[in-house]
This record gives structure tokens, sequence and C-alpha cells, in this order.
């Protein structure tokens, strides 16, 4: 099957740097720029040639049938984004009961250009005390993979505007959208 969805990405151009960080089994994953829902199909494949476990939250109003059994089967958690949900519980509960996990987020939250992203992600990776994954995707060379592991510091701006810098030289399918500060 792998074979397969490299030849249909290769069919559209695609190539997917498969390289994983090493000994690392957890980790939260910072995917931009986000400016299209092509990027949730092309890291998705991206994942399943990694042979990775990646789950990501999403709207619960996407979870309706049949839709909603095959999210739930590509690894998607659903939000209800109206309440407050303790998804930083929830997802540090989610790193400890299993033996691999990447937890997927794009945080700047829509695919408009945002530069406020949200904080989510960070919070949770500081609780459940894993590494920050940036990853990309790139349309104007058509490739996409992990870019860097990021340790985490208590200070949030800062760590968030290294990971912006570096991701900022990747283009969205809709440049205009892209990461801004």
């Amino acid at each position: 099957m792998r074979k397969l969805v490299r030849f249909f990405l290769g069919l559209f151009g695609w190539k997917i740097d498969t390289t994983v960080p090493k000994d690392l089994d957890k980790a939260v994953v910072v995917m931009a720029p986000h400016t299209s829902n092509w990027d949730f199909v092309i890291g998705y494949l991206a994942f399943y040639l990694m042979r990775i476990p990646a789950n990501f939250l999403i709207k619960r109003e996407l979870f309706f049938f049949p839709l909603g059994w095959i999210l739930k089967g590509m690894g998607g958690i659903p939000v209800d984004r109206k309440r407050r949900n303790n998804l930083v519980e929830f997802s540090c509960a989610l790193f400890e009961a299993n033996k691999q996990l990447y937890l997927v987020f794009t945080p700047e939250g829509t695919r408009s250009a945002n530069a406020h992203w949200k904080k989510g992600f960070y919070i949770i990776a500081q609780t459940a005390k894993v590494p920050i994954i940036s990853a990309y995707i790139d349309y104007s060379t058509k490739t996409g993979g992990f870019h860097k592991v990021h340790p985490i510091s208590d200070n949030f701006e800062s760590d968030v505007h290294e990971i912006k810098v570096e991701l900022s030289q990747f283009t969205g399918k809709y440049p205009e959208k892209g990461i801004i500060f």
C-alpha cells in the first residue's frame, strides 16, 4: 500500500522526506504553513509513509455519518470548539496511554493568515513533557516532511517566533495566507 501512496503523491509531483527524528516516540507536531484543506490530505499520506500513528484534533461538526467514521479511523479526535473541553488533560492522557504518538496541530487555527498562533499545542507539549517537532508542506517545491525537533523553554513567544522563522521559508498552496509575524 505504501508503494501506491508514494506513486499517487509522485503522480502529482510530491516528494515526502520520510526521515523521522531518531529515538522519539512521542511529540507534538506543529505543521505550517496551513493554507488549504489539501494540507491535511498530503500530511496524512506523509505520516502513513513514515509509519507514524498521527492523531489530530478536528472540529466536531465534521464527524457526521459516514465522514465521522473515516476521520476517527484516520486518527481524528472530535473537538467541540464552542466549549472548554480540558484538551490539555485529555491530550496528556493520550500521550500516557500510547507507546508512540504524534499529535498534530496547525497552530494558526485557520487556513487564513494569522499572526497569533494558538497556545494549546505548546501547553500540551509542556504538560506532557514531549518535544515539539515542526513539519512543513511546501507547494513551491512540492515537498514535505519534518523540519526540526524543538526543545521547550518557558518562553512561548520566543519558542513560537523561532518556529515561525524556520517554517516561513516554506510556501503554502495560497502564499498570501502563509506565516505572518
